[in-house]
């Protein structure tokens, strides 16, 4: 992909004031979550980099980052929310928003698309969503804009939304404080949105840090797109990383992304079990396959492109049951 120089890096669409103004937002509402440095004894067996920082947002509230996002969304908009707020998900974003909703004393609706998780639906429905369903996520798409037309809800993206973007930023300010200076960090891709806060924010702070989004094999429509130079709709093919497979790009966080990653790779389904397999047998953590992409591409196509540097991992997520985790990792 063709990346422009540090000179044209002007930070157009997300400023390092609007994601500070989004950490201030909610602080004390979400979880800080830890930033856990690899042992030694570990790197040295599977990675040759100088050391490996990873940020855990599997700890956070609903089970990924997108908590962060959604209840900014919904805290600087709170006079469109009085109607509720609506969303289309693949789980882990309906999660989120029905959270939101349910702090600023909202109602939630969210669509949800294709096979969802019966681990996903109970836990939407436990922060209090409604929830109706779609065969496919374009489905999904036209069904929330018409219910956030008809019924007057706030339509809270989940990544082409400058205030998803903004609170997936809080995410490096909190990295960067917590360690200081990083060479390269590396980010899953659903939509964009999370690579996007992430790019933009450590860009902003520290311009030679190398930023890298990792996307399915079977669904890299940000790669595809940043290839083609615009944002495109496409069908994702199967993928275990069912949150990392949206149909289409848009102009927002592509944009973000076009102008702050350094490159895009791509993982497959065997490289991310393996990397659940990792994280379960080492750590005991289950982590949900997107979970997993950092640590993937980290051991896979990135391994020879961050010898001896100082990476850090975003864990987005680990919203899977253990009966499918288990299933999963012994597939």
């Amino acid at each position: 992909m063709s990346v422009p120089p540090a000179s044209a890096r002007t930070g157009e669409g997300l400023t390092l004031d609007e994601v500070r103004k989004a950490a201030a937002a909610i602080e004390g509402r979400v979880v800080r979550t830890p930033t856990f440095a690899w042992p030694p004894s570990v790197i040295a067996g599977l990675a040759s980099t100088g050391q490996i920082h990873c940020k855990l947002e599997n700890f956070q509230l609903t089970g990924s980052f997108k908590a962060r996002g959604a209840l900014y969304a919904a805290l600087s908009q709170q006079d469109a929310c009085a109607n509720g707020l609506t969303t289309f998900s693949a789980g882990n974003h309906a999660i989120a928003t029905a959270f939101a909703a349910r702090e600023v004393g909202a109602t939630a609706k969210a669509v949800m698309a294709g096979s969802p998780a019966p681990f996903r639906i109970d836990k939407a429905r436990s922060y209090g969503a409604e929830l109706l369903f779609a065969e496919s996520g374009a489905d999904a798409v036209s069904m929330a804009e018409a219910i956030a037309e008809r019924e007057s809800r706030l339509l809270v993206h989940p990544f082409d939304d400058p205030a998803m973007v903004a609170g997936a930023g809080t995410i490096a300010l909190e990295m960067l404080d917590d360690i200081g200076d990083l060479e390269a960090i590396v980010v899953a891709v659903g939509g964009g949105g999370l690579a996007a806060g992430i790019a933009a924010t450590i860009k902003q702070i520290s311009p030679a840090c190398e930023v890298y989004g990792v996307e399915p094999e079977t669904a890299d429509n940000l790669r595809q797109s940043l290839d083609a130079g615009e944002a495109l709709q496409r069908a994702p093919r199967p993928t275990i990383a069912d949150s990392l497979a949206p149909p289409l790009c848009l102009p927002y966080s592509f944009g973000i992304c076009r102008t702050y990653l350094d490159d895009v790779v791509v993982v497959s389904d065997a490289q991310m079990v393996e990397a659940m397999r990792l994280w379960f047998e080492t750590f005991g953590l289950p982590l949900e396959p997107a979970g997993a992409a950092t640590t993937a591409a980290l051991l896979g196509p990135l391994r020879q492109r961050l010898v001896d540097k100082n990476v850090g991992l975003i864990v987005c997520g680990a919203n899977i049951d253990p009966s499918s985790f288990q299933a999963t990792i012994k597939a």
